[in-house]
């Protein structure tokens, strides 16, 4: 299912490691602190229980989303490059 990974981590380090964890995970970036990719529910959880070590800041945080198809075919981009959210083959239009 979708999963869209967005962060604010305070340490460089934490956030450099995060980032390469998160595409370790095959998830792509799409903003600096924002990745999405197909994760499966066991993943979803596995990710959860390592990014844990990068919240060591009173404001850090890690926000793991998982959306459906309709939901991620609802998103909307506003960006001056194309911005491709969901593949268009996983999109049922009724």
């Amino acid at each position: 299912m979708m999963t869209l990974v967005i962060y604010d981590i305070s340490n460089d380090d934490s956030r450099t490691k995060l980032a390469n964890l998160l595409q370790d995970f095959g998830l792509e970036r799409i903003q600096y602190s924002g990745f999405k990719g197909d994760l499966n529910t066991h993943d979803r959880h596995i990710l959860a229980q390592q990014v844990k070590k990068f919240v060591t800041g009173e404001r850090d945080s890690v926000y793991i989303i998982r959306l459906c198809n309709e939901c991620a075919s609802l998103c909307h981009i506003v960006s001056s490059k194309e911005a491709i959210f969901i593949d268009k083959s996983h999109v049922k239009i009724v």
